[in-house]
């Protein structure tokens, strides 16, 4: 499980002066940083399981930041990046942030924003996994619905009223609410509030 494994700033850079610098000053907040001097080397060994965040160079030799981003964002993995770069322009920010880059900085960095940053894409991380793991939960429970059943559910959760969902769906408010009665034995809940928690955050 990744909750027995250590939240780990990883740390990418060619520059071993800039690396050390940099690993120094988020163990000096108190971070577990594990650094790697190449792209390549971080993908042999990354764990995505592994909670935490990526501090990612652009320029390297063989393999360069943006181009590990694509390969991880391919691969489905959603760690958070922040790009670091000492030589920045606007295409390379938009294709970062095109790519889903938490965050983009240009050297040298203010150490307080580069924390504050790691510390950010660190908790957003978490709320990621954590809102994984709850739709991990709650899919089996889903699965018990029939098509028209979710309709209705996914129809509550906006808010709508019976008389609502029976309109939009084409079917009289009896027949609505047998399958909102089914839907509710089905997902082991007492009523539309504990339904509405259980959609929303994975628990009743």
């Amino acid at each position: 499980m990744s909750d027995d494994k250590p939240t780990t700033v990883f740390l990418v850079d060619d520059d071993a002066g800039v690396r050390d610098g940099l690993q120094w000053l988020l163990e000096s907040a108190g971070l577990h940083v594990q650094a790697y001097p190449s792209a390549v080397e971080f993908l042999e060994n990354f764990d995505p399981t592994r909670p935490g965040c990526l501090v990612l160079d652009v320029r390297m030799p063989g393999l360069s930041g943006l181009e590990l981003q694509q390969i991880l964002t391919t691969r489905q993995c959603g760690i958070p990046i922040i790009i670091i770069t000492g030589h920045g322009d606007v295409p390379m920010c938009v294709r970062a942030f095109e790519s889903g880059a938490f965050g983009f900085l240009e050297k040298p960095m203010d150490r307080q924003r580069l924390l504050d940053h790691v510390l950010r894409a660190i908790e957003r991380d978490r709320q990621n996994r954590e809102q994984e793991a709850q739709q991990t939960d709650l899919a089996p429970l889903l699965e018990r619905l029939t098509a028209r059943e979710r309709e209705v559910v996914d129809l509550l959760v906006t808010g709508k009223t019976m008389k609502q969902i029976a309109a939009q769906l084409g079917i009289s408010i009896p027949t609505c609410s047998k399958h909102r009665s089914r839907s509710l034995d089905k997902l082991e809940v007492e009523n539309d509030v504990e339904l509405v928690r259980l959609m929303l955050t994975g628990r009743p």
